[in-house]
């Protein structure tokens, strides 16, 4: 097979896995997104009817992400034994019957345990996706299609933020409060997606019916070939990947910038609230942010993709989310902070993909279940510190200015991690691998 064939076979075979696999995946995790950050919008008119102040509200919107952390690695060996289709099904069912049950809360208990236990449900979910594209996608497609990932978290917000504003509206309808609509109403998305999940996930390119052999055979060469190169430079087994240096700098990266990420996502509809804006009105302004984040994940992971570059993507788009942060903790109280936190969206979600296609230059089988697992729950604490600081600062200074001072300061921070860590960025065989 000469050149061309090649490259047009690689071009077919890549079109149809993409279409195939990606839709079905980013619609799957913008329903995951929206049920785990739905609590935001319901916290307008749910703080106020259980009488929860910005510490307990803040506290039960992270601790979420202890759940989910104590049970990433575990979540990510299980998927990786049991494959993908039957694993992130039993993810999403569970996760949706769970949201749905936060209707039924009362108090700070009960909030704070359906809270932690949705974090158990979910937990293995996103790093699952990440090690699953590991399967299908070589390494020089990896920051894009985690792009078009990422695409799903500022969607899911946009939507949940114009969505969650109009069920707010639907207060009294069958003897409901406004946010208990929000939880049910956004939770049966969940559990069908899985049941669709069941039926259509392929795990492996081996398994692949609905490519022709020929298809097949290049793929699985490809993934196998890069599988080699890098296990040639030191494979790193499951224990090792727990303590790998270069994985507990990417850890600390991600948790940081996790940090600056949820805290502003569980606070953003109070912020804007702080505009004047009335409930209708915040969820249509909310979503603004959201949607200009959307250009974040398409600019930098084709641009990182093309340049064969990771590291310096993700410190530029980290520094532009420190700047915008500073800017709207400057400028809050007026619509110029929301201006600001747009710019910090687009730098936000613009390093997501950057970050999540360096694991795989240095990690492959059960090492990479098991790392790309401890990164996500590193990344999971950072959720839960995010919010409940965010909600103390909130309490103790009554107003949201030293909470985005102090959210720039974590998005500055990662930056410098991956700015010092730099074999874990560039990894050995990060220029023979992103080719």
């Amino acid at each position: 097979m000469d050149g061309h064939e090649t490259s047009d076979l690689q071009r077919r075979t890549m079109r149809k896995v993409a279409w195939r696999l990606i839709p079905l995946i980013v619609i799957s995790y913008l329903v995951a997104y929206i049920d785990r950050s739905n609590v935001a919008f319901a916290a307008l008119t749910m703080n106020k009817d259980l009488g929860f102040s910005a510490y307990i509200y803040g506290l039960g919107a992270g601790i979420f992400f202890l759940g989910y952390a104590v049970f990433e690695v575990p979540s990510n060996l299980v998927l990786h034994r049991v494959g993908a289709r039957r694993w992130i099904a039993r993810i999403m069912i569970t996760w949706g019957l769970v949201s749905a049950l936060t209707a039924a809360v009362t108090g700070p208990t009960s909030f704070l345990v359906l809270r932690f236990l949705l974090g158990v449900a979910e937990a293995g979910f996103f790093p699952g996706i990440i090690l699953y594209f590991t399967y299908w996608f070589p390494a020089r497609y990896r920051a894009r299609v985690i792009a078009a990932l990422y695409l799903a978290v500022p969607t899911s917000n946009a939507i949940a933020a114009v969505v969650s504003g109009a069920m707010l509206n639907l207060n009294g309808a069958l003897g409901l409060k406004g946010w208990q609509w929000i939880f049910v109403g956004e939770a049966i998305p969940a559990v069908l997606l899985g049941v669709v999940v069941l039926r259509l996930m392929t795990d492996r390119p081996k398994d692949a019916a609905w490519l022709q052999p020929v298809e097949r055979d290049w793929l699985v060469a490809e993934l196998t070939s890069e599988q080699r190169q890098v296990e040639s430079v030191g494979r790193v087994a499951l224990l090792q990947s727990l303590k790998d240096p270069r994985v507990l700098v990417l850890s600390a990266a991600w948790m940081m910038s996790q940090i600056a990420t949820y805290g502003v996502t569980f606070f953003l509809p109070q912020i804007v609230s702080d505009l004047g804006a009335s409930i209708a009105s915040a969820g249509v302004l909310t979503a603004i942010p959201y949607a200009i984040g959307t250009a974040g994940p398409l600019l930098w992971g084709f641009s990182s993709d093309r340049r064969h570059e990771r590291r310096w993507h993700f410190i530029v788009a980290l520094l532009l989310a420190a700047l915008g942060l500073l800017c709207a903790g400057w400028w809050h109280g007026s619509y110029w902070a929301l201006l600001a936190i747009s710019a910090a969206m687009v730098g936000i979600y613009g390093s997501k993909p950057c970050l999540w296609a360096m694991p795989s230059q240095f990690l492959t089988g059960v090492g990479a279940a098991a790392g790309i697992g401890l990164m996500n729950s590193f990344g999971s604490l950072g959720g839960y510190l995010g919010p409940f600081v965010v909600g103390w600062i909130k309490e103790s200074t009554r107003s949201f200015e030293v909470g985005l001072y102090f959210l720039a300061a974590c998005a500055l921070v990662s930056a410098a991690v991956a700015f010092a860590g730099k074999r874990a960025t560039t990894g050995p065989t990060g220029a023979a691998i992103v080719k």
